[in-house]
């Protein structure tokens, strides 16, 4: 997994966001842009997207500027990544932009593809994990964090797995349908 230049940035502005809102006060977009050494415009389109994605807030005039919409502990990394990037894995159209490069037709491991069970089973478990870490969390520093993850990865790694295996939402549909027909009997 990669982290883009936009989740990094914007998880940092919303930190400095969340320290504020412990003081109970509004940041300003030259205030964020100094603290993080970056440009005003950039920090400004960062906040755009998370106004828009419901995450923070901003308010007019002299003492405006921007707070988070919810407590810290109520923001997920989970949800902060989605507003700012993109999943590692979209099932949607996987198949399609993977089916090789000589011609028309399926892919070519349609119905016993080991990768994208892998992707899949990852992306899920890479949401879990960060619907689990909250700014709230964030604030507390390096070494709480370290220690939260490990308790929580470790908790996830016992929980029974709710996935479903993919090669049986890709077989034919044939197959699905003579499934489907043997559970009625």
């Amino acid at each position: 997994m990669k982290i883009s230049s936009q989740e990094e940035y914007g998880l940092r502005c919303l930190i400095r966001l969340a320290e504020a809102d412990q003081q109970a006060h509004s940041v300003t977009i030259p205030e964020i842009a100094a603290s993080e050494r970056l440009s005003a415009p950039y920090v400004a389109k960062l906040l755009a997207v998370l106004r828009h994605a419901g995450i923070i807030e901003s308010a007019r005039g002299r003492a405006g500027g921007y707070r988070l919409a919810t407590a810290p502990g109520s923001v997920t990394l989970g949800t902060v990544l989605m507003a700012l990037g993109e999943p590692l894995f979209e099932e949607t159209g996987y198949c399609e932009r993977h089916k090789g490069s000589d011609g028309d037709g399926p892919c070519v491991h349609l119905g016993s593809c080991n990768l994208r069970a892998v992707w899949h089973t990852l992306e899920t478990w890479m949401r879990r994990a960060f619907d689990q870490i909250t700014l709230a969390d964030l604030l507390q520093g390096e070494g709480h964090i370290t220690e939260l993850l490990r308790k929580r990865l470790a908790e996830a790694a016992h929980e029974p797995a709710d996935f479903v295996p993919l090669t049986l939402l890709t077989k034919a549909p044939a197959l699905q349908t003579a499934g489907a027909e043997a559970k009625k009997d």
